[in-house]
């Protein structure tokens, strides 16, 4: 029960942010350039809660705490929403469906560029995130979602290419994937490196 009720709990503050951006369209207080700061607000909600799902594993091992685990699929889930939504005012809002004009933005501009690869990654990861998929691929569903850190990667080089100044939020998110992603690749080697120092066998 308890466990439901945390779920609840997270499910609401994770709509929270849509819930607010939705509040301010109605009332008109998205500021000079709505679109553009529709843009900004999901596509900055969907790298934070990628952010948030990557951090689970680590929170787990680092403080023991096992239950957080059975959050880090919704919140891969919502990643997911909120660039969707990302998505969808760029193509239907910002560019009316022109999908030549489309194509040839994301051919030239790089930001946009990067945004679309960590987006393309996020679909199969999404699709396969239930527990009937997780047990038709087996071992390969590991392998397929550890697409998440190039697409995370994919997402920090968007946000920076965007605001086109390499200083603040854009680096500070940076500098917290580089810690998740590095502190997954220490511990992927720490059982090499004890397997070399363990004398050989007799």
């Amino acid at each position: 029960m308890f466990a439901r009720i945390q779920k609840v709990v997270v499910f609401l503050l994770a709509l929270a942010p849509a819930g607010w951006l939705a509040w301010r369209t109605v009332h008109d207080a998205l500021g000079v350039n709505p679109v553009e700061e529709l843009e900004l607000t999901t596509g900055i909600w969907a790298y934070r809660f990628l952010l948030l799902s990557l951090a689970i594993t680590p929170l787990r091992r680092l403080s023991g705490w096992n239950t957080v685990i059975r959050f880090r699929r919704m919140l891969g889930l919502f990643a997911f929403a909120y660039a969707t939504a990302h998505l969808l005012i760029y193509v239907v809002v910002d560019q009316g469906l022109a999908v030549r004009y489309i194509l040839q933005d994301v051919a030239k501009r790089r930001f946009i560029t990067a945004g679309m690869v960590a987006f393309i990654l996020l679909v199969p990861l999404a699709i396969t995130s239930t527990k009937g998929w997780i047990r038709r691929l087996g071992r390969r569903w590991q392998a397929l979602h550890r697409l998440v850190y190039v697409s995370a990667a994919a997402a920090a080089l968007h946000f920076i290419w965007k605001v086109k100044v390499p200083i603040g939020e854009p680096v500070y998110y940076a500098g917290l994937l580089a810690i998740l992603l590095g502190v997954r690749l220490l511990w992927r080697r720490r059982p090499v490196v004890a397997a070399r120092r363990q004398p050989a066998q007799a």
